[in-house]
């Protein structure tokens, strides 16, 4: 049976996810980000065209565009560490970004990598020791036309129990 981890379902639920950035993380709320779609193989994030997050150039600030990448890979992190019995610690490394063209729209990143992180979760579990992955994500406007690509590198280290 199939069943969602508390993180899976948090994100199935727009008014509890809303809730929860209002409370853990205030810009992404403000900002309008939304789960969109959430599975432990994938996240979809989406990101308006809004006041709050624009730029001079009548386009998202790059760093809400960030933001919502960011989400999208965190999101499927965050469930996959949560269903494992070991405590495990998570932070971003580093990131890539490749900006296509202008967001001027809602912008929708999505990320298929659930799979990888578990392994490397599961891994880092076995060996006992820190590891990295690197994920990608990549945002596309309401016609569907790429608008960026991020590729964050995760750390997993499992916590020393006492």
């Amino acid at each position: 049976m199939n069943q969602r981890n508390k993180t899976e379902a948090l994100a199935n639920s727009h008014c509890k996810m809303r809730l929860y950035m209002l409370w853990k993380l205030p810009l992404a709320f403000f900002a309008g980000l939304r789960v969109d779609e959430m599975s432990m193989q994938k996240a979809s994030v989406s990101l308006p065209y809004n006041y709050l997050n624009k730029n001079p150039f009548r386009s998202i600030y790059f760093a809400a565009l960030s933001m919502a990448a960011e989400l999208s890979t965190g999101i499927l992190a965050m469930a996959h560490v949560e269903k494992n019995p070991v405590p495990v610690s998570m932070l971003v490394l580093g990131v890539k970004a490749e900006f296509v063209k202008k967001a001027k729209s809602r912008i929708i990143f999505t990320c298929f990598q659930g799979e990888l992180l578990e392994k490397t979760i599961a891994q880092s579990i076995a060996e006992n020791e820190g590891l990295t992955c690197e994920v990608f994500t990549e945002g596309l406007d309401a016609d569907g036309e790429v608008v960026a690509r991020f590729w964050f590198t995760w750390t997993f280290k499992p916590k020393n129990q006492q």
